[in-house]
């Protein structure tokens, strides 16, 4: 393998599909893209990798329309063009799926789909019945059967929306499909689906442009890998391996030690025993001080209604213990109190609050303790913001930047802090990887080493197996909503923890997730909704 150290070339005779040529982007202080250039060819899978905040995905936006570049070309099929937004670059043949979802969540899955595209009868006005039919004949034709189109978007869980989101963009048929992290809220057998979609398009002489953080996928999809860091292309390559990539996104080789698990001790802090209520079926399980439990299984198996059972959000019947006391946890702020901690999958819709600054975000949960006599003691909040801003090499030089304005990658480490301000004794962590880069996993996975290593009783959840098995001291394989498998030792790898979900037939489980939406939560414990 040989990268490209200056500007993608190709040495193929055809025409790029699309490509940009030294653009630079710039958002307020911050220099998004510089003299950055890449091409993309008809029938080809090219994979635009990168950390968060290398610029990813705001070229992504430059060459949809939906931003314009301060500088630069963008070209279409040969053609210049200065595309005004999304529309006009549809009207191109140039199409997104988007991982931030622009999907409609107060219309069904129907309205989306056809939005624009509509029937109508005589008087302009919508045939519901036949918007149902067509749109349920688009989601069959591209292989999704378990999807109800009269739905709401918003009753549907994320993986579903974003299979909606891919299906509305693949439907129709364009000639550059570019999708970003698309695979970042589905599990293993969604992501084949997608695979499949997307090899079928390039026979057919789509170019598709590919984000993930997931190496595996992009080894597996890709025809050829264009690196990002710091807002510029570094490299072009028909193939990296993972190790290769990470020097190239981050200009320093990667360290093999994150991760290892050390020995956990003998006391129980987690006790859950017959734990039943929605998908959750007679769920008994302990956690000792200083061990990192893995949930494995099938998406939809109950891995989620148990995370939300043990925080309060989700009411389940049985027995919870916290260091051998039985807690009632009725809502989060329960949970709060009795030392447990969420970190969810969603860190937009259920974590962080966008607009306030790290520092407000950080420290919501501990008011209270860094309050004195009901006023804010500003010395000792902005210390423990500091402390936390080093630990984790959150990527800011302001306390009060709104946290909106940070890569996902920093996000997701701004989310992580404020549970680890908190000294949860219990930590659940939910897909906390999710739509992060390389650099920032491996540094995600050192924390929950030292959280383990300083006595933490840590349940961990991934849709990527291969971090499930890589974590774990035992992995939990849940099936049907009840824990069919438990895997310890020698026992644990990838491939074991896939058998023992496919051990038995699951009867009345589709391709995707059918749980509900869950209630926002903030960190003083309240659910969004019930003020």
């Amino acid at each position: 393998m040989t990268a490209t150290s200056s500007e993608p070339r190709t040495t193929e005779t055809r025409r790029p599909a699309i490509e940009a040529e030294l653009v630079d982007k710039r958002y307020g202080p911050i220099q998004a893209l510089r003299q950055a250039s890449f091409s993309a060819l008809p029938g080809e899978v090219h994979a635009l990798v990168g950390e968060n905040g290398a610029g990813k995905s705001t070229l992504i936006k430059l060459l949809c329309g939906v931003t314009q570049p301060d500088g630069g070309t963008v070209r279409v099929a040969g053609e210049a063009v200065s595309l005004s937004g999304a529309s006009e670059a549809a009207a191109r043949g140039v199409v997104t799926a988007f991982q931030e979802l622009t999907l409609l969540p107060f219309l069904t899955v129907a309205e989306n789909l056809l939005l624009d595209h509509e029937p109508r009868g005589a008087l302009g006005l919508i045939r519901r019945r036949e918007l149902a039919d067509r749109a349920r004949a688009v989601l069959a034709e591209h292989g999704v059967d378990s999807i109800d189109p009269a739905v709401l978007v918003e009753t549907l869980p994320l993986a579903q929306q974003q299979i909606v989101e891919i299906v509305r963009a693949v439907s129709q048929r364009p000639n550059v499909l570019l999708l970003d992290e698309p695979t970042s809220s589905l599990a293993e057998r969604e992501v084949e689906w997608l695979f499949d979609l997307v090899r079928t398009m390039c026979r057919a002489g789509t170019c598709v442009i590919f984000t993930s953080h997931r190496w595996r996928e992009v080894s597996a999809i890709a025809d050829r890998i264009t690196v990002f860091r710091g807002g510029t292309h570094v490299a072009t390559a028909a193939a990296l391996d993972e190790d290769e990539a990470i020097l190239l996104m981050t200009g320093r080789a990667p360290s093999h030690s994150v991760g290892e698990r050390s020995e956990p001790g003998q006391r129980t802090l987690l006790g859950v025993d017959g734990l039943h209520g929605g998908r959750l079926h007679d769920v008994s399980f302990e956690v000792q001080e200083g061990e990192i439990v893995g949930v494995g299984g099938l998406e939809g198996q109950g891995q989620r209604d148990l995370f939300l059972a043990l925080f309060g959000v989700r009411p389940a019947a049985g027995r919870i213990s916290v260091d051998g006391t039985a807690v009632r946890l009725h809502s989060p702020k329960d949970a709060i109190r009795a030392g447990i901690a969420l970190v969810p999958e969603d860190r937009k819709g259920e974590g962080l609050f966008l607009r306030m600054s790290i520092r407000e975000n950080l420290t919501l949960p501990i008011l209270g303790r860094i309050a004195g006599r009901g006023l804010l003691r500003s010395a000792p909040e902005r210390a423990a913001v500091r402390g936390m801003v080093a630990q984790l090499g959150i990527g800011t030089g302001d306390q009060e930047q709104a946290v909106g304005t940070l890569s996902g990658g920093n996000q997701q480490k701004v989310l992580l802090g404020r549970w680890l301000l908190t000294g949860a004794r219990v930590v659940l962590l939910y897909d906390v990887t999710r739509g992060v880069d390389l650099g920032t996993k491996r540094d995600i996975f050192a924390r929950v080493s030292e959280l383990a290593e300083r006595g933490a009783a840590v349940l961990f959840y991934s849709s990527e197996t291969e971090e499930v098995a890589r974590m774990s001291h035992r992995v939990l394989v849940m099936r049907e909503g009840r824990i069919a498998t438990e895997l310890t030792g020698d026992e644990i790898s990838a491939e074991r923890i896939v058998r023992a979900a496919l051990r038995d037939p699951v009867t009345a489980v589709g391709p995707v997730s059918s749980a509900g939406p869950v209630p926002a939560v903030d960190p003083s414990g309240e659910r969004r909704g019930d003020r």
